[in-house]
């Protein structure tokens, strides 16, 4: 497994033309976080939620569960 590491902000960033030096993530899975995260931002604005902290929680929450129940149907079998 390998560790999560946030983004320092795009003034930080570093590349060597594949990943960000700084943060030593791929420029694949940035791009690819940055569009969940901008699709989830969508959303609750399309909605007009007035609790987006409520949303980002339950969607943190979900997406936690969700990676441990595929973690372990891997492990058993």
């Amino acid at each position: 497994m390998s560790r999560f590491t946030p983004c320092k902000g795009k003034t930080a960033c570093r590349d060597d033309g594949k990943q960000c030096l700084t943060c030593g993530r791929s420029f694949e899975e940035i791009t690819r976080t940055r569009e969940l995260i901008d699709a989830l931002a969508e959303l609750a604005c399309i909605q007009n939620y007035d609790n987006v902290g409520e949303f980002v929680a339950y969607i943190a929450g979900k997406v936690e569960k969700k990676v441990r129940f595929r973690r372990e149907g891997k492990e058993s079998g």
